[in-house]
């Protein structure tokens, strides 16, 4: 039976849909940022955490969920 670390790290490998457009690492956590269907989606260690209108406030948030996340 698999675990679902396991499930997880499978998942990980793989690059989430759509056209990559912001990558970042902010206090060792990766953030990247995809447009898919004219949103932009995103994604915190590769789980998505939103999709957003434009991408100034994808990377704001991006930057928030980090800083309230690591403290």
């Amino acid at each position: 039976m698999k675990t679902f670390s396991a499930l997880r790290e499978a998942r990980k490998q793989k690059m989430p849909p759509g056209e990559h457009v912001f990558n970042a690492k902010i206090k060792g956590i990766t953030v990247m940022v995809h447009k898919h269907k004219g949103k932009f989606d995103l994604f915190i260690d590769g789980d998505k955490l939103d999709s957003f209108n434009n991408l100034n406030s994808a990377k704001k948030a991006g930057t928030e969920f980090i800083k309230q996340y690591k403290g």
